[in-house]
């Protein structure tokens, strides 16, 4: 059993698992700045209301992509501003296990492992400034249209036809339970205007 985390770490802890997340390619580096308390005050808000562990992910990729869009980094790909999101949030606490053997590049599982591992407190971090300086170096001259409305749209579809009938019927059920009822009346309310806006076009 993973051992509890230093709150004042910047650190959450979670009781239950979620294999919801596959994880994509992970940042270059084992060096990595903690997020914003915020991003970790949100997920822990997202935990004690029951949500998975993907849920509570899900605010580091979003505050990642902020990021990017707000110029602080660019990214290589979409993919890739997800898996810096993923990373921070399984270095943080979140118990989102790594990928399988198969579903992804091993140097990305490694990674995944790698972050999951110091989140949990199984491993203490490698602290490399030259690497950790020469990643965000590279950040910089990414492109920061891997962040974009359309770019996002595009990955989420490529992402949904992975994915059988059941699978995504499944996460759905799933997304139903855990959201609240504003939550849910607000995803109805976007999925009408969504349905509305294809039937005219």
């Amino acid at each position: 059993m993973p051992k509890p985390l230093d709150r004042k770490a910047g650190t959450l802890t979670n009781d239950s698992r979620s294999k919801g997340t596959n994880g994509a390619s992970a940042i270059p580096s084992k060096e990595k700045v903690m997020p914003d308390k915020k991003i970790i005050d949100k997920a822990r808000k997202d935990k004690r209301e029951g949500k998975s562990a993907s849920t509570q992910a899900g605010e580091f990729v979003h505050e990642e992509i902020k990021k990017v869009r707000r110029g602080e980094h660019g990214a290589r790909s979409t993919k890739q501003a997800i898996a810096i999101g993923l990373s921070e949030a399984r270095r943080a606490g979140v118990d989102l296990p790594p990928p399988g053997k198969g579903k992804v590049k091993k140097s990305t599982r490694k990674g995944a492992e790698y972050a999951y591992e110091v989140g949990q407190g199984e491993r203490k971090p490698k602290h490399r400034p030259k690497v950790s300086h020469a990643v965000s170096e590279v950040l910089e001259d990414e492109p920061k249209s891997s962040a974009s409305h359309k770019a996002l749209s595009q990955q989420a579809k490529r992402a949904a036809s992975r994915r059988t009938a059941e699978e995504r019927s499944a996460a759905a059920k799933k997304a139903a339970r855990t959201k609240g009822p504003s939550d849910r009346s607000a995803a109805a309310r976007k999925a009408a205007k969504t349905r509305a806006r294809h039937s005219h076009s």
